[in-house]
């Protein structure tokens, strides 16, 4: 295993933007780089993003791993898969990290199967062992109740995917510079037995609820998708993003794309409005590292009041209107 040393990022990108998770993986990686006294490096993967270069050098990377193929335009489980399996082979990194996004998710665990490794996944907390030299990796467990701590003493490399938002991200110096390693595969490598037929956007567009300064969420309490009307015109009004908990997108009220928790998304706003939310764990999970939660319910025993900074016990059909209107006549002045 000596052969294994630096800590690799995926550096994930969309239509040739490098996703905010890998700042906040760098942030980590260079502490952990550090530690072991081995050089962070990032792996890009697409089509015409060379030029990306730049942005990973500019928060830390001291190498980077790129393959730019046309084949990569677009990511598939296979081909994405199989080209970094195939880089960790050549270049034999002692840890990887992936962010604990869709695509980071389904393509760590193809790559550790294949690999013969250990994949620790939705981990919020990373660290070098200083005896073993081994990466000791945090992550919620038992519906966010406790938190356990895993190792991988025998296999490299070690792989994890981290969640978004509960690191920060590694300080912008564009006057960095790093090593750019392009990299060539074999076509056998880039082959792929899936074929994408069509890509479907989702119609509803509003602010990222990950990035969002401010959120605006609805559970049970919204009753139906038409009540979440009245959440939509507080987030326009305070250019929040909107979210929700699982009991209101298994009921078919709003997109999955919506769903804050440990069955969606982990959020780290400012302010975390938890409208007609009664609190379950698996939906605290998601909001722990909210900055102030405001709480409105009409149950003065939800739960949701034990971690909130501030909580109003109230039928939010008439105390949202309100708070819109307000926020409203506040932010014209």
């Amino acid at each position: 295993m000596d052969l294994y040393k630096d800590v690799w990022v995926f550096a994930e990108q969309n239509n040739g933007k490098i996703l905010s998770v890998t700042f906040e993986l760098l942030g980590e990686g260079r502490k952990l780089a550090d530690s072991l006294g081995v050089n962070l490096c990032a792996v890009l993967l697409g089509s015409g993003i060379q030029d990306k270069a730049q942005d990973l050098a500019a928060r830390g990377a001291q190498k980077i791993y790129i393959v730019d193929k046309p084949e990569l335009a677009v990511f598939n489980d296979e081909s994405y898969t199989a080209v970094l399996v195939d880089l960790v082979n050549k270049h034999k990194p002692g840890i990887l990290l992936c962010g604990a996004t869709t695509v980071g998710r389904s393509m760590s665990a193809r790559a550790a199967a294949l690999l013969n490794t250990g994949l620790i996944a939705d981990c919020v907390g990373l660290v070098i062992d200083p005896a073993t030299k081994n990466l000791l990796q945090t992550r919620p467990t038992l519906a966010g109740s406790l938190m356990s701590t895993s190792v991988t003493p025998g296999h490299r490399p070690q792989m994890a995917t981290v969640r978004r938002k509960v690191m920060k991200e590694a300080l912008l110096d564009t006057g960095r510079n790093s090593e750019i390693l392009l990299q060539e595969v074999a076509a056998e490598v880039l082959k792929s037995r899936t074929k994408r037929l069509k890509l479907e956007v989702e119609a509803e567009t509003t602010v990222n609820i990950v990035d969002a300064d401010i959120i605006v969420s609805g559970g049970r309490g919204m009753q139906n998708a038409e009540g979440f009307a009245i959440l939509r015109d507080l987030a326009g009004v305070l250019g929040a993003g909107v979210g929700a908990s699982r009991a209101a997108v298994d009921s078919s009220w709003i997109a999955y794309s919506h769903q804050v928790g440990q069955t969606g998304k982990t959020v780290c706003p400012k302010i975390y409005f938890a409208c007609g939310i009664s609190g379950q764990i698996q939906h605290l999970a998601g909001i722990s590292a909210s900055d102030i939660i405001i709480a409105i319910n009409k149950d003065p025993d939800a739960p949701i009041f034990k971690i909130a900074t501030y909580g109003v016990v109230g039928d939010l059909f008439k105390l949202i209107p309100i708070l819109t209107q307000e926020f409203r006549k506040l932010l014209k002045k």
